[in-house]
């Protein structure tokens, strides 16, 4: 880890100043901070980034493309964009999606205002250690008022072939009153295990009024250990409804964030997880009210295999001032192993009076009751269990906007049962 990599990473980009010295602080400060806290999980001595910043060698095997839905997209495999679409009536309303080197061109000043502004590189080791050492990324701005009817695509392919860091910051601008349907899939491509690590952040910048549909499916690979942050800020009456599948083979350590600044501003996640093999999973899912009559809600549905780990933390805080607010949470586990590992843990801090918060947490195996009506109507016992939990984790599958996706989706879930 050293400041000349770092600038020398730089500069072979053409970035401006400012986002050098933004590095440099970055990598300055990083080793005074601790690591984010993720309760019930262990992962200090996890190889979470060794410090090299480099870019991928150009993929050799090119993605079928023609199998992609027809939507507006971004295709990247490690630090190579390969693939933007975005039609020409968006483009004439000043939409844009493309790589971050892209944006800092063409147009910087929006870029600037918005980078790191819905997480500060100051806010723990991993958050700085990504703004020092991020490689890639995407940035898709929506100007004021535009209404995006097609879903808008980002997917990022991490190259299992090379040992390069997946250090990728996905930035996403709603201007006021905007609204859009975002899918974002983080998956490894290619026919190698070599093991790396993964530091992805991803900021949603919510304008007044504004509205998203976030979905998004993460499908790393066991050789991959991953950090991933997703972080949203509401401005006044902004609303965004996350739908997150994690399904990565390899242990993760997750952070979904809404921070719901303006007044009336809302945020639903829906979170699925699986665990399998000797997999160790922590995800926080966290919404903190500031805003008065703002509202949050937190659904986590997870299902452990095997010898698997699963920790879900629920976290509603409503700040000081805030009052009229709402904080739900709701975080259920379904156990298919005696072996398995889970903990379900709901937090509540409430800072003011006038207030609504609440929290169910539960874990659990197959109910019986279930099993025996399904096996009842002829179902073998592996066919009922499968149904079961695709109904189980069905509230967030049914929110991904894209058919094909959706059924990848169940695929992946019927291929973790199907080899466990």
């Amino acid at each position: 880890m050293t400041r000349e990599a770092i600038k020398a990473f730089s500069l072979m980009q053409a970035e401006p100043d400012w986002l050098l010295e933004r590095r440099l602080a970055a990598f300055d400060v990083m080793d005074s901070l601790e690591l984010p806290k993720i309760e019930r999980v262990k992962f200090s001595r996890w190889n979470l980034g060794d410090g090299s910043i480099e870019e991928n060698t150009p993929f050799a095997g090119v993605p079928d493309f023609t199998a992609l839905s027809p939507h507006p997209k971004l295709v990247q495999v490690g630090t190579q964009t390969l693939l933007e679409e975005m039609p020409m009536d968006l483009l004439e309303q000043g939409v844009r999606f493309t790589d971050l080197n892209t944006a800092l061109e063409e147009f910087p000043e929006v870029v600037q205002a918005a980078l790191g502004k819905a997480l500060p590189y100051t806010e723990d080791r991993l958050a700085a250690y990504h703004t020092a050492y991020m490689n890639s990324g995407a940035v898709l701005y929506v100007p004021d008022g535009v209404e995006v009817a097609s879903p808008v695509e980002g997917i990022f392919y991490q190259n299992s072939d090379e040992s390069v860091p997946f250090n990728k910051h996905i930035l996403i601008i709603l201007g006021k009153n905007a609204k859009l349907t975002y899918l974002e899939r983080f998956e490894s491509l290619g026919q190698g295990q070599v093991a790396t690590t993964a530091n992805i952040s991803v900021e949603v910048l919510a304008g007044k009024g504004s509205q998203i549909k976030f979905a998004a499916i993460d499908r790393l690979g066991s050789h991959v250990t991953t950090y991933i942050s997703r972080r949203g800020r509401h401005e006044q009456d902004a609303t965004i409804d996350w739908a997150l599948g994690v399904m990565n083979e390899g242990n993760v350590i997750a952070d979904f964030d809404s921070d719901l600044m303006g007044d009336g501003s809302h945020a639903n996640l829906k979170v699925v997880a699986i665990s399998s093999g000797r997999q160790v999973q922590g995800i926080d899912t966290r919404v903190t009210n500031y805003g008065k009559h703002s509202v949050g809600h937190i659904l986590q549905h997870g299902v452990i295999l095997e010898r698997g780990t699963l920790t879900f933390n629920g976290i509603g805080h409503i700040i000081k001032g805030a009052k009229g607010a709402d904080a739900q949470q709701e975080s259920r586990v379904l156990m298919l192993s005696d072996k398995a590992r889970s903990d379900a843990n709901p937090i509540l801090l409430i800072d003011e009076n006038e207030v609504t918060a609440g929290h169910a947490a539960s874990i659990g195996q197959v109910d019986p009751e279930d099993m025996y009506y399904l096996m009842s109507r002829g179902l073998d016992r592996f066919t009922a269990e499968q149904l079961v939990i695709r109904g189980f984790l069905g509230a967030v599958i049914t929110e991904i906007p894209v058919k094909s996706v959706r059924e990848d989706m169940i695929a992946v879930v019927d291929q973790k049962l199907v080899g466990r």
